[in-house]
């Protein structure tokens, strides 16, 4: 882990303070932690999928095999 200073309006604040107790956090902390992470992981899915998808479709073109792109 690491630390970090992060400016959040106070509303925000007010609003993770109020919904993370009914939704099973500790606190306020760990609800923001998880919310940065559901977000990072649906963010690395939409853009690492691309990246992929262009590298696979470069590869298809010359007529790799497709035993050797499909390689997990």
């Amino acid at each position: 882990m690491t630390s970090i200073t992060l400016r959040i309006p106070v509303k925000v604040m007010e609003s993770l303070k109020e919904i993370a107790p009914k939704s099973g956090f500790s606190g306020y902390q760990s609800l923001l932690k998880s919310c940065i992470s559901e977000r990072l992981r649906k963010d690395e899915a939409k853009y690492l999928f691309v990246h992929t998808a262009r590298l696979i479709d470069t590869l298809r073109k010359p007529g790799v095999p497709e035993d050797l792109i499909n390689v997990t």
